[in-house]
C-alpha cells in the first residue's frame, strides 16, 4: 500500500498560500496544484462536498467506487482516479444496472476524480470536483477482469476516422444506454463525439428533447462518454456549468445547425488551419495560468483545507 503523506506536508502547503503573493516570484515558485493533488493518495476526512467548478476546484470527503461490483469495474486502477462525490458513485452503480437491461454485462468505468479532486497530473482539464466520470464505449462481456487486464485492455471508437459518422461499433444498445444515462435528473450534461449526437438526432422523436438536449457534442469523445452531474443540493461552494443545456439548445433537443458545425466548419479548420494573424500585444504582467499551471492559490480558498485535512 502506498504510504499516507504526512500532515506536515499539507500544513506547509497551507502556509505557502498565506505567505506567497499571487503575482510575486514567491508565488511563481509555489508547487503546481496538480502535483499537490496528484500526490494525495486518500480522501480528506471531511464532509463530502464539491468545491469550485468542474475545471477549477477540488473535492472534500470523496468516496471510492469499489474496484469491482456486480455490474461494473473501475479501469486503470494504477491511476487511483476512482473517487467521486457520493451522488456520482450512486449514479454510476445505478447506470451499471441499466446497462444490463440493454444487453451489456455492466459498465467499464474510467476516470472519475483523484482522492481529493483538484487538477490532475495528466489527461483531463475537468474531473476536479468529483462530479465527472468517463464511461467506456466498450460493451463489457464480463466484469471479472484482473487488475492487470484492466491496465492492458482498451475501449473502442464508435465513429469513423473522418469524424462525420458513427461506425460499425455503434449499436442501438449504445443509444439506449445514453438515453438512460441522460434521463437521470442528477445529470447536467453528457459529452459524446459529434457523430454520436448526429446519429441519435436522426432517430429521435419530439418527446426526446428533454433528455437529448443533455447529450452534447465534443471532440475526442469517441471511445467513452463523459457524464457530468449537477451540483448536489446544499453544496455551497459548487458551481454548476453555464450556459445550461436548455439555453444552449434554446429549449430544444440540440439537433440544429450548431451540431452541423462539428462536422463541417470544425473539421475544415482542422484540415486547413486559418493563417495566423499578428497577435495582440499582451498586457504587462505574468501570463494567465491554465489548468496545467494552476497553483493552489488559483483554486477556491477551501481547497487548502482539503489538502491539509487528515
Amino acid at each position: 500500500m502506498i504510504p499516507y503523506l504526512p500532515a506536515r506536508r499539507w500544513l506547509h502547503v497551507a502556509a505557502l498560500i498565506v505567505l506567497a503573493l499571487p503575482l510575486s516570484p514567491a508565488a511563481q515558485a509555489e508547487p503546481l496544484a496538480r502535483s499537490l493533488f496528484g500526490a494525495a493518495n486518500r480522501p480528506s476526512q471531511q464532509q463530502s462536498e464539491p468545491i469550485g467548478t468542474y475545471a477549477r476546484g477540488c473535492a472534500a470527503g470523496l468516496v471510492q467506487l469499489p474496484e469491482t461490483g456486480p455490474t461494473w469495474q473501475a479501469m486503470r486502477l494504477s491511476r487511483n482516479r476512482n473517487w467521486g462525490q457520493p451522488e456520482m458513485i450512486s449514479y454510476l452503480e445505478d447506470l451499471s444496472v441499466a446497462a444490463t437491461k440493454v444487453g451489456w454485462a455492466g459498465l467499464y468505468i474510467g476516470d472519475i476524480s483523484q482522492p481529493r479532486g483538484g487538477p490532475m497530473t495528466g489527461g483531463h482539464a475537468s474531473h476536479q470536483i468529483g462530479l465527472d466520470a468517463d464511461i467506456w464505449m466498450l460493451p463489457p462481456k464480463r466484469v471479472n477482469l484482473s487488475a492487470g487486464e484492466r491496465e492492458k485492455i482498451s475501449s473502442i471508437s464508435v465513429r469513423t476516422n473522418d469524424q462525420t459518422r458513427v461506425n460499425g461499433n455503434w449499436t442501438p444498445a449504445h443509444a439506449a444506454l445514453l438515453q438512460a444515462a441522460a434521463s437521470d435528473p442528477r445529470v447536467d450534461r453528457i459529452f459524446v463525439a459529434a457523430a454520436v449526437k448526429i446519429d441519435m438526432c436522426l432517430k429521435s422523436k419530439p418527446q426526446d428533447a428533454a433528455w437529448l438536449q443533455k447529450i452534447r457534442p465534443y471532440f475526442s469523445h469517441n471511445e467513452h462518454f463523459h457524464v457530468r452531474l449537477k451540483c448536489p443540493a446544499g453544496a455551497r461552494y459548487c458551481e454548476t456549468q453555464t450556459p445550461t443545456v436548455s439555453e444552449l439548445s434554446k429549449g430544444g433537443s440540440g439537433c440544429d445547425d450548431t451540431l452541423n458545425w462539428w462536422v463541417t466548419t470544425y473539421l475544415e479548420e482542422l484540415r486547413n488551419p486559418p493563417k495566423p494573424t499578428k497577435p495582440a500585444k499582451r498586457p504587462a504582467g505574468p501570463a494567465p495560468r491554465t489548468t496545467k499551471t494552476f497553483i493552489l492559490s488559483d483554486l477556491p480558498a477551501q481547497c487548502a483545507n482539503v489538502l491539509a485535512s487528515r
